[in-house]
């Protein structure tokens, strides 16, 4: 949540990382190390894991259908599908059979069917079944269904309509088993092998959002013990998030991130001092490139949204009207062309800003970063390699070398990289920080509180010192130590940057709250303030649907999960945030459409953040 050029993935919840992917990091460590989960929905609960989202509960209670279906029959079919596998989709339930598969088949059709007494129907329909079932045996599929279908004249079980839908399956006629499925399931809304058929004939269908709700229903029946239902709903997530976030980033605007992303995006470069020609005292045309290259390095320094929203029209002015600068400028305007989204334009302006002048060493750092985070490895690796060759001095490139190290858990490198860049340069105060963290992760805890020490001693009036302490001592579960610090942290911004506020240290301290003391209206507060301060703040926006779940109010948190998705810059990043809000939306769905799932729901409540 600090100082970062790259949204990194790691699952410590003390990295120094952008805000746009801290906590999810932190959602995945909480739940890693505390075996619970920040996230509940009625007894649902939503984890945040290496492979994604996913399921999981406590208690799990059992349901009985009605609509007149024999009720033994129904538990001894729950009791063979309880194994479900994705091979079961095309199998056929034999419960209660009793009768040999040689018997005379019945002629039927709705006249005799109308003359037969109530036994003789339930007799022909088994016996068309038994034979249905022996046709399906030897994939006699059409010879199958015309079986189920006779049985289904004389008696409206949803066994036969399930298995009429096994053919079907077969046939991948994926239309006439979502119908024969649906008909099984309104007979018994606890089917769940008539759900999970219909889920795969929806996903088969790309109907993926009617496959999740399916799936969920029956992981919920079955209290979440079938990994392969479970799993299904894992990957349905991912494929409905994928296919919303596609159409969210096509129609989305190109926009600046919170002001508390920017500037800790911003803070993590050495500030140096204007070129010669763009200093305070120089007299610059306002209609030159030179004027507004250095109107945007001023609206910098205010650190607010407008501030930098006039910074990024000020670079593509400079660029567009030429400047004396032409690197600085394209390396500025690549500079915000990234944090605007636009990481294509942003890489062409720094690798033109590199073939301009190659000195430029911070031009080779930010298009290393950029290449990180699109997973390309090796050209970062380059891009820093060329940066030491420029300027084997300039603790910059060490410092985001580290980063890379930190963020591939290369943590041992990743420690010498930062000591030397701060052997470099002592008065970075991210440098020691960072490596406090480092510290912290290769288990040297000793080490890590030492070098925070004396940071505080060493920078005892940079409010990001008590932040990234407070959260070393948070994960350590040292609530009110961690919370003493925050409150510093507070009070510093408040009193040195009144105008631009890192609301940071608020969301941090309302996730300590919310830990120690499960105080969710003080909690609430804070994130409100620090939405009041930062509107697009993404944290602080995940954190308050993080508070509005765990207090049962659902549709606020949807409604929350939905922006964090709205602010999101990278694809991965929207998908992330979606994942969550489809998880959430989903449940809601099963609720109102299987109502007799609400008691199942609560009989599961209890599991929520430890």
């Amino acid at each position: 949540m600090g100082p970062h050029t790259i949204p990194a993935k790691s699952s410590v919840n003390t990295t120094v990382i952008n805000g746009s992917d801290s906590l999810w990091s932190r959602i995945s460590h909480y739940v890693s190390e505390n075996r619970a989960v920040v996230y509940t929905v009625g007894a649902v609960i939503i984890v945040a894991g290496a492979g994604g989202i996913y399921y999981v509960s406590q208690s799990t209670g059992s349901g009985s259908g009605s609509n007149g279906t024999d009720k033994r029959g129904k538990k001894d079919r729950r009791k063979k599908e309880k194994g479900f596998k994705d091979s079961d989709q095309g199998k056929v339930d034999k419960v209660n059979e009793g009768i040999a598969v040689d018997t005379e088949i019945p002629e039927v059709d709705e006249d005799i069917v109308e003359n037969l007494t109530s036994e003789q129907r339930t007799e022909y329909a088994a016996k068309l079944k038994a034979a249905g079932n022996k046709a399906y045996g030897s994939k006699q599929y059409e010879a199958a269904i015309e079986l189920y279908s006779k049985a289904l004249c004389c008696k409206k079980d949803p066994i036969y309509f399930s298995n009429r839908s096994a053919c079907f399956n077969a046939l991948q006629q994926w239309d006439k088993v979502v119908e024969d499925t649906s008909a099984a399931i309104a007979l018994d809304p606890e089917y769940v092998k008539a759900l999970n058929r219909r889920a795969n004939a929806y996903e088969q269908l790309e109907q993926f959002s009617e496959a999740l709700l399916d799936f969920t229903a029956s992981c919920i029946i079955d209290g979440f013990r079938n990994e392969s239902s479970a799993q299904s709903v894992e990957r349905l997530l991912k494929k409905v998030a994928e296919a919303k976030g596609k159409t969210m980033l096509e129609a989305k605007p190109k926009k600046l991130p919170s002001p508390t992303f920017v500037s800790n995006y911003l803070q993590s470069f050495r500030p140096r001092p204007f070129p010669e020609g763009l200093e305070e005292s120089a007299t610059l045309d306002e209609t030159s490139g030179d004027y507004h290259l250095r109107s945007g390095l001023r609206a910098i320094q205010r650190k607010t949204a407008d501030a930098y929203e006039e910074a990024g029209t000020a670079f593509e002015k400079a660029v567009e009207l030429g400047t004396s600068f032409p690197a600085f400028a394209l390396n500025w305007r690549g500079t915000f062309k990234y944090l605007h989204g636009d990481s294509a334009q942003a890489l062409a302006d720094l690798s033109r800003s590199i073939e301009l002048d190659s000195k430029i060493t911070q031009s080779y750092i930010k298009r290393a970063s950029m290449s990180l985070e699109l997973g390309d490895r090796d050209a970062a690796s380059s891009d820093f390699a060329a940066a030491i060759e420029q300027n084997p001095d300039d603790p910059d490139i060490f410092y985001h070398r580290a980063q890379l190290h930190f963020i591939c858990g290369e943590f041992a490198d990743a420690a010498k990289d930062y000591q030397k860049s701060i052997e470099l340069d002592r008065d970075f105060i991210f440098s020691h920080i960072q490596l406090g963290v480092t510290q912290y992760k290769m288990g040297s805890i000793a080490s890590s509180m030492a070098t925070f020490r004396r940071c505080i001693k060493n920078f005892d009036k940079v409010p990001d010192v008590y932040n990234y302490y407070g959260e070393l001592l948070l994960d350590q579960q040292k609530y009110q130590e961690a919370i003493e610090k925050f409150d510093l942290a507070i009070e510093m911004e408040r009193q040195t940057k009144p105008m631009g506020m890192n609301v940071l240290p608020l969301i941090n301290k309302a996730l300590a709250l919310f830990q120690w003391r499960q105080d969710f209206a003080e909690a609430e507060k804070l994130c409100e303030k620090a939405l009041l301060l930062d509107p697009d703040c993404d944290i602080a926006v995940a954190t308050m649907a993080q508070l509005l779940l765990q207090q049962g109010k659902v549709n606020g948190a949807l409604e929350y999960f939905e922006k964090a998705a709205n602010l999101a810059r990278t694809e991965a990043e929207v998908v992330n945030a979606l994942s969550y809000a489809e998880a959430t939306r989903t449940q809601l769905q099963v609720q109102e459409k299987y109502p007799q799932l609400a008691s199942k729901l609560q009989g599961m409540a209890g599991l929520g953040a430890r």
